[in-house]
């Protein structure tokens, strides 16, 4: 058997690996399909633009004369009264309802679980007629012993009116969608963090507001944030109970004029408008709440 060794290696023949990179010649990544969709579409969003400049059927001095009248803009604060008090009520309800689902007694599970089943289950728009007509299904209400006599006894008639069974079906309905979104966002929380409060000491309720919520956040933010979206259009349902709420504001005065239009196009800008705005106070909501998580 012979042993052979490899040849000696002549430095000069070995060229450097930065020499030899800077050699080679950079070719960008060509993407012509995305710029052929870039074209396209900057074609539609100029052909609707001009269309919507142009186009008589717009009636654009219409919807200047109308988009910031004294009614609009008090149908305008109606809408936002029902959002505010609808999200209120509703989120502070599902926040109770999400931790009796996430509680070690079966009890609450079941009350809980029955609620969101129930409300979720029926639509929106016929929670709000039973409760609008509220004095028809029960025409007085009596407080007393459970199946017998009654102590007390007040007439319906009065007690729900047109806003405050709105109000009422709103939050009550956003209520059962805001407990799932809630819980979701409390389950998204690594358990390990709780046991390690717990080893230290911290009291429950600590651990829940100092160490689950702020985490919560990030994952119940970008589906709470909708949920307030969908409500605030939502509110448009309420107009079948003729409150004054900037859609039916705007079909009333339609059907007084006839320019249905550029009265439909008075409420679309304004939702567009309004949304606009909760959308950027969901951005920085969100970024305060993503410290230390995102970069």
């Amino acid at each position: 058997m012979s042993l052979t060794s490899d040849p000696p290696i002549d430095k000069e023949t070995v060229q450097d690996p930065v020499t030899e990179y800077g050699r080679l010649t950079v070719v960008p990544v060509r993407h012509p399909w995305r710029w052929a969709a870039v074209a396209a579409t900057a074609v539609l969003l100029a052909q609707f633009l001009h269309g919507l400049v142009t186009n008589p059927g717009w009636e654009w001095d219409v919807f200047a004369r109308f988009f910031t009248t004294e009614t609009i803009l008090r149908s305008v604060w109606v809408t936002l009264q029902l959002t505010f008090y609808g999200t209120a009520l509703g989120f502070a309800l599902g926040i109770v309802l999400a931790f009796m689902r996430l509680s070690s007694s079966p009890f609450l599970r079941a009350v809980a679980y029955a609620y969101i089943w129930a409300f979720r289950s029926i639509p929106l728009i016929v929670q709000l007629l039973f409760w609008f007509n509220l004095a028809y299904l029960y025409k007085e209400l009596q407080f007393g012993i459970p199946f017998g006599p009654g102590f007390f006894t007040f007439d319906t008639m009065n007690l729900v009116g047109a806003m405050s069974a709105a109000v009422l079906g709103l939050a009550l309905h956003q209520a059962a969608y805001a407990a799932e979104i809630v819980r979701g966002g409390v389950l998204a929380v690594e358990a390990g963090q709780l046991e390690a409060a717990a080893a230290l000491g911290i009291p429950r309720l600590r651990q829940l507001r100092r160490i689950v919520l702020p985490q919560a956040m990030r994952s119940i933010l970008p589906n709470a944030a909708n949920e307030i979206i969908s409500l605030f259009k939502g509110t448009s349902i309420v107009s079948v109970m003729a409150i004054g709420e900037l859609f039916y504001q705007v079909q009333v005065v339609y059907g007084r004029n006839g320019r249905v239009v550029p009265l439909l196009m008075v409420a679309t800008v304004w939702y567009v408008v309004l949304t606009t705005v909760l959308s950027v106070l969901q951005y920085y909501v969100e970024r305060h709440y993503a410290k230390g998580a995102v970069r």
